[in-house]
């Protein structure tokens, strides 16, 4: 029996709600968390189409990028879609959970799906997340390191990458002595104690520190544990902001911005200036991501893709890099492919259906 809280802790596992940005509003947002899954519906948006889409398919979840609910309500009577939604969705027994811009900063999530269709190579995170990692630093007896450190590297500790249980360690002599209340699992109570220990080291996510600091206790053998957290100063290169990555050839401007018009099925591309170059290094952000422009130009891009460009902003690009607008629903259109891929690896157990409702609020004449 696969209940809600199964497929979220599994999402929030890849993609942690603390990684979300300030006003974001990722999470369960109608629902509740123990109720038994019958099938999901995933989807770019939540809104009244998309429940009734989920009534129809037999689904019981709705797992959508962008929340339904930005700001607090102080009155849900139906007078907005935002509260028909949520009245809907509450009457007919389906819960509705978004992961919005925790999913964009994950490493395999909104732009990786992004990269995946422009076939590019070399890609890595355009704007790295800081104060998002620690070291952790534990002093263990010898006998013990093996059953400590692989405790702790299933809670998630040292992961750099693509690389896991990523550790240093150093061998050293521990000295103490148990009190009286102690009850020392070496050594005896009033005399000093010399043990030979190891002095063991990962790196860590904040977001996995309390779950890897309690697998450390429940294996480690000491009633008292000496263990330093050390934040650490370094970008998360697999966390972050936007992406970049190489074309695996270069293209004039005009054939790549066809080819990007096809590939996005949009109806128009607002751009800057052309220069009449080669495209081959590729920028790019789902959604809004005009604040990212900066960091685009610092990684040599020809070219930055995103959406939601206002009108002055694109005097920025100051001739030295391109604005694409493809718009806000067309860069993020995939990304129910996305978080369907990435459910359906786990999960066998019920039924998961890519929504068929065109949710962009924008035509164009």
């Amino acid at each position: 029996m696969t209940k809600i809280n199964d497929i979220t802790r599994y999402i929030e596992r890849l993609a942690p709600l603390s990684s979300q940005e300030s006003y974001d509003n990722s999470g369960l947002i109608v629902g509740n968390q123990n109720q038994e899954i019958t099938n999901v519906l995933v989807s770019l948006d939540c809104i009244e189409s998309t429940v009734d889409e989920a009534i129809e398919r037999g689904c019981n979840l709705i797992v959508s990028h962008h929340p339904i609910v930005f700001k607090g309500l102080k009155k849900i009577n139906g007078t907005d879609y935002i509260q028909r939604t949520i009245l809907k969705a509450i009457k007919n027994d389906i819960a509705i959970y978004a992961c919005h811009t925790n999913l964009d900063n994950y490493r395999f999530g909104v732009n990786y799906e992004i990269a995946e269709r422009l076939g590019l190579a070399d890609v890595r995170i355009l704007s790295p997340k800081l104060n998002v990692l620690n070291k952790l630093v534990c002093y263990v007896p010898r006998s013990h390191v093996k059953v400590v450190s692989e405790a702790m590297y299933k809670a998630g500790a040292g992961n750099i990458g693509d690389y896991s249980e990523c550790s240093f360690s150093v061998s050293g002599e521990g000295m103490f002595t148990p009190g009286e209340n102690s009850s020392p699992h070496i050594g005896e109570i009033g005399k000093s104690t010399n043990v030979q220990e190891e002095r063991f080291e990962v790196v860590c996510s904040s977001h996995q520190l309390d779950a890897i600091l309690n697998a450390m206790r429940l294996s480690h053998p000491y009633e008292e544990i000496a263990y330093d957290v050390l934040p650490l100063m370094n970008a998360n290169d697999y966390e972050g902001s936007g992406m970049v990555g190489d074309l695996t050839k270069a293209m004039d401007e005009v054939a790549f911005l066809t080819f990007l018009k096809s590939t996005f099925n949009c109806a128009v591309i607002r751009h800057s200036k052309l220069s009449g170059g080669q495209i081959k290094k590729v920028a790019f952000c789902g959604g809004s991501g005009s604040f990212l422009l900066p960091a685009a130009k610092r990684s040599g891009a020809d070219v930055f893709i995103t959406g939601d460009y206002k009108y002055h902003d694109f005097f920025d690009a100051e001739n030295e890099i391109i604005i694409a607008d493809i718009g806000h629903f067309e860069s993020e259109q995939y990304t129910s492919n996305r978080i369907a891929t990435i459910l359906k690896k786990k999960f066998t157990t019920f039924a998961v259906h890519l929504t068929e409702v065109n949710t962009n609020p924008i035509n164009y004449f």
